[in-house]
């Protein structure tokens, strides 16, 4: 067997590292990068195994320690596609893997360029502490770009139960992911200091660590502001399934209204023989009426009829046709006496699904482009009063964007409701990635949530993020709940995006000192050279710094 072949060297340099000792080096990183992503995807819902979150940061931060940046981009991308290959499995349930695939690669980018920054960091004084600013900061600019951000799977979404849960209420999920991060990253550096006997360095990870573990615990003591007395109310969920799972159930759209009315009715029938207590509102999810019932007198009778059944207004999920043809996702308040009486839009739609950006552009890679709708987003913070309470509305996905459920509570929201519609999704993941994210919102925010599903999993979720009531999937029904609404303001309601910004500019200011550092000190190195060169007739000694690895 031939010996791997070496680059020819200058005299006085050091020698260059064989080709096929950087394809091994590299590989010996990608391998564990792409591992520690699968790993994250298994710590979250519907799993309970929050606690692995850590040591795939402690394992992901060895990796990066040290390589250069465009290294980094390499071993951070291949990471986001260990990660997000399966979480986001449920994206090409009925539009096939490439739309899937193409999602993950273009999501992945943005953990590239956190992997990048944090191996640029790496050594920088208290380097986990930069390192998880810097993932803070990739979470921030994939929540916004493109298209208005894909904010799902950002590390805090899958913590809503465990030690660091509580940081949520007073920096909301962006000190979430942080102290998640910041737990890992300083794991890791400690193990490593240990491993080469450097006891004096290690005290530095060694405090960062205990800082993280302890955050949950500490946030946990902080007292959210009390504005006003809270109200108990009885709220109603109700899951009345879908005839047939996946896609096509649109065309069934009577068939579903008629579900939802059915398992309503039932529910009447129950209070009124005294095995639930009275409602005093209903929550129906998202496309439980995808007959517009302005358009449509069946459709308007049917839901009148379900809420006087109840004695109860209903929320009912619906889709309305405007004047200009398009459509719009809307939540209806139904009372029974007046019928309809308020109407919150949908706020941020989804693209790709609700609308098609780029129709003409897309339409050359899935033919499911053209089924995208038409809709439009609506204006207003997402209240509705119902009731007696202020409620909050976070359709579907829009649990998903901190500012949307900040504009809710700040509005005056003492609880909030996530009427979603995942029978598109099938018995995936999808459904309880997102109630993961209703448990987050609720400890963030100090509110009640209510989760009402076409198909499940639905469910009632207590301010501290306890789940005190869930549904099965693709069955109907029904959820009743005393909840008590908090007219409570939280340090993470008050500050809003402070926390993501202040950690966004402190790891972009990481990067820069770190770039800055690295510059200066080749700079040293090349007048070093430069003078030893003229000392010794050699100026081809390797820069100060280099990575072996490339």
């Amino acid at each position: 067997m031939a010996a791997p072949t070496v680059d020819p060297a200058p005299a006085g340099s050091a020698p260059r590292v064989p080709r096929s000792t950087r394809s091994l080096r590299l590989l010996a990183r990608a391998v564990p990068a792409i591992a520690a992503g699968v790993v994250l995807y298994l710590s979250f819902p519907p799993r309970e195994l929050w606690w692995l979150a850590p040591p795939v940061f402690a394992v992901l931060g060895v990796v990066l320690r040290g390589v250069r940046a465009r290294r980094g981009f390499l071993l951070g991308f291949l990471f986001g596609l260990g990660f997000l290959v399966p979480l986001l499995s449920w994206t090409g349930s009925f539009v096939g893997a490439l739309p899937w695939l193409a999602l993950c690669v273009f999501e992945a980018v943005a953990f590239g360029l956190a992997g990048a920054g944090t191996a640029v960091t790496s050594r920088l004084p208290a380097a986990p502490l930069w390192g998880a600013a810097v993932w803070v900061a990739a979470e921030a600019l994939r929540s916004r770009v493109p298209f208005g951000g894909l904010p799902w799977g950002r590390v805090g979404f899958g913590q809503p139960e465990g030690l660091f849960l509580h940081t949520a209420s007073v920096g909301g999920v962006p000190l979430l992911s942080f102290v998640t991060v910041l737990a890992g990253l300083a794991l890791g550096e400690l193990g490593r200091r240990l491993a080469r006997r450097e006891v004096r360095a290690a005290v530095v990870p060694a405090v960062l660590l205990v800082v993280a573990l302890v955050a949950g615990p500490v946030a946990s003591l902080v007292p959210a502001t009390v504005n006003g007395p809270a109200k108990p109310l009885t709220v109603a969920a109700i899951q009345g399934n879908v005839p047939r799972l996946g896609l096509d159930f649109n065309a069934q759209r009577r068939a579903v209204l008629d579900n939802h009315v059915r398992v309503t009715e039932q529910l009447a029938a129950d209070v009124a023989a005294g095995r639930q207590p009275q409602p005093d509102v209903v929550i129906w999810p998202e496309n439980s009426s995808d007959i517009d019932p302005f358009r449509n007198a069946d459709a308007a009778a049917v839901i009148s009829r379900a809420a006087a059944a109840i004695k109860a207004p209903i929320l009912v999920g619906s889709v309305l046709v405007n004047a200009d043809r398009t459509a719009s996702n809307t939540i209806l308040v139904w009372d029974p006496v007046l019928g309809p009486v308020a109407r919150n839009d949908k706020r941020r739609i989804q693209p790709f699904g609700e609308y098609m950006p780029w129709r003409s552009f897309f339409r050359l890679f899935s033919g499911y482009v053209d089924r995208a709708g038409n809709f439009v987003p609506g204006p207003g913070p997402g209240v509705l009063q119902a009731g007696g309470a202020d409620i909050g509305i976070a359709i579907c996905w829009e649990v998903a964007f901190d500012d949307l459920v900040a504009d809710s509570v700040s509005a005056g929201a003492t609880m909030l409701a996530v009427p979603s519609n995942n029978a598109t999704f099938g018995l995936s993941e999808m459904t309880f990635q997102q109630l993961a994210m209703s448990r987050v919102r609720a400890v963030e925010h100090d509110r009640p949530v209510v989760v009402a599903t076409t198909s499940g999993v639905s469910a009632t979720i207590t301010p501290e993020g306890a789940v005190t009531g869930s549904t099965g999937q693709f069955v109907p029904g029904t959820l009743v709940a005393v909840e008590t609404p908090e007219d409570t303001t939280t340090l993470a309601t008050r500050l809003r995006s402070v926390p993501e910004w202040v950690l966004t500019a402190a790891g972009v200011m990481a990067i820069g000192s770190a770039l800055l550092a690295g510059r200066r000190a080749r700079r040293g190195a090349a007048a070093a050279q430069e003078g030893a060169g003229s000392r010794t007739g050699s100026a081809d000694a390797p820069r100060a710094g280099e990575d072996v690895d490339g």
